[in-house]
């Protein structure tokens, strides 16, 4: 399991999924979970089975401490167990490039490589929809998932957005580019301008995290690593505003 000690941001109720029995029918169901918080020590059977349980199903399990179970439970009897529910089902990869090729338009897809910020990832999806992208791409691992809080900021436009969830980003990106999309990385110390890159084909543009930006791996898969120009004293963008803008220039060329 991964260990998980620090406290996040309260979840609204409709993300919430806890006590044993919940959590069990929740995961025969199939409903959309992204992630099972699990009581560090505790070595219940029921709990072990629905670790093992959700872990065949590519649910990410993390042992927390029971303060922080108490912490996200809205009924104060979570048992040991709180599963967070995505607000939505996720789609697949080949989804997204189907409904690229049912517009008859060149793939855009968006993949966040581990954007934690639920704010930030609801930002870019918003971005996305609006730029006219064909889906958003993000990691099963280390990264927020589609909650409420980012359903919320997103302004609704994660209704509309296809967003599948991947277990390996460097994966997918090897998947998109057996598709035929060129992968655009974005860096600070990126070689491509924004704004002399030919970016009318069919693009993967890649977003890397808050604090580190691309992986390694992410990074080595990419064709190219758009910079942005840089005017001010600040070296860098936040990430959904980098994002936002990058998007924007896509949108732009492909409007000429």
């Amino acid at each position: 399991m991964e260990r998980e000690t620090q406290f996040q941001e309260k979840e609204p109720k409709n993300d919430i999924i806890e006590g044993r029995n919940a959590v069990i029918e929740a995961l025969r169901s199939g409903r959309a979970i992204d992630k099972i918080f699990i009581a560090r020590g505790d070595v219940d059977r029921t709990l072990g089975h629905i670790a093992s349980s959700a872990r065949e199903k590519g649910i990410v399990v993390v042992e927390a401490d029971r303060r922080k179970l108490d912490f996200m439970s809205q009924t104060h009897a979570h048992q040991g167990v709180v599963a967070l529910a995505a607000v939505r089902e996720y789609c697949e990869l080949a989804d997204i490039l189907a409904a690229a090729r049912g517009k008859n338009e060149a793939p855009f897809v968006i993949v966040c490589d581990e954007i934690s910020d639920p704010h930030n990832l609801g930002a870019i999806i918003r971005s996305a929809e609006c730029a006219g992208a064909h889906g958003v791409v993000i990691p099963k691992r280390r990264s927020a998932g589609l909650t409420a809080i980012v359903d919320k900021a997103s302004a609704g436009a994660a209704e509309h957005m296809a967003i599948a969830r991947v277990p390996n980003i460097s994966a997918a990106l090897k998947e998109l580019k057996n598709e035929g999309l060129w992968i655009y990385g974005t860096a600070a110390d990126g070689k491509n301008g924004l704004w002399t890159t030919d970016l009318t084909g069919p693009v993967a543009l890649v977003i890397g995290s808050e604090g580190d930006g691309m992986s390694r791996l992410v990074r080595e898969n990419c064709d190219f690593i758009l910079s942005l120009p840089m005017k001010g004293r600040i070296g860098s963008l936040n990430a959904s505003t980098a994002a936002a803008v990058t998007m924007y220039e896509v949108l732009r060329q492909r409007s000429m």
